[in-house]
């Protein structure tokens, strides 16, 4: 799951028109939670518009419905915290749309522009049509009318994320490297030997896998200099 979403905001910024983006995810208390970023300096947006409550993404995620900001300077007596930290990342635009099934709204799917400018309708279409597909793998529809069930599996998420981020920090500290090559250092060695994301993660967390282990494979295929 944690892998499926770092790949849906990867995949955002491939397919459509933006610079990055990010999901969040509603815990069982209804509180949003970051899961996922296609770079550090969104990831650090969206957890001060969690902080600071207030931004475009909260607001998708409390209607229900897409919030469109072509402009963000325009907006700033809307956010002023929120507009003031995204122009000093270098984003001057946000387009948010829910991931929702049914009446149940999971979380918010934010796509940032570097450019002020509306989103082509084609490409706000498929970035919504992605969030359906993984609010879809987030809860299957089976268990889509059971709120424990469907609580349950977004904490996991949640949780798996945690141990994500902790796992990125260590290969960062032992391989000397930004977040980002951590995390791409850690996916490839998963891939690589047929392993969930989720697990690997856990494995370097609970020191059961040497993150030096993880160097010296992403050396081997390439993916990082050798020493």
């Amino acid at each position: 799951m944690v892998e499926l979403l770092a790949g849906l905001s990867e995949n955002c910024v491939r397919l459509l028109d933006v610079a990055a983006a990010g999901v969040l995810l509603s815990d069982g208390r209804g509180v949003l939670r970051l899961v996922a970023a296609s770079s550090e300096r969104t990831r650090l947006l969206e957890l001060f518009q969690l902080q600071r409550d207030e931004g475009p993404c909260l607001d998708c995620f409390r209607t229900g419905t897409p919030v469109l900001v072509p402009e963000l300077a325009a907006t700033a007596d809307r956010w002023p915290a929120f507009c003031a930290a995204a122009d000093g990342v270098g984003f001057r635009s946000v387009h948010a749309v829910p991931m929702r099934l049914q009446t149940t709204v999971l979380g918010t799917l934010g796509l940032f522009g570097s450019q002020v400018g509306s989103l082509d309708r084609s490409d706000l279409d498929l970035g919504q049509a992605l969030a359906h597909v993984a609010s879809v793998a987030v809860v299957n529809e089976r268990a889509a009318a059971d709120s424990a069930t469907v609580n349950a599996q977004l904490q996991h998420a949640l949780t798996s994320r945690v141990v994500l981020e902790q796992a990125k920090g260590v290969i960062a500290h032992v391989g000397d490297l930004t977040v980002e090559d951590a995390f791409r250092v850690m996916r490839r060695y998963a891939r690589d030997h047929g392993r969930r994301l989720g697990e690997v993660a856990g494995d370097v967390v609970e020191r059961r896998l040497a993150g030096r282990d993880l160097l010296e494979h992403a050396r081997s295929v390439d993916l990082l200099p050798e020493e």
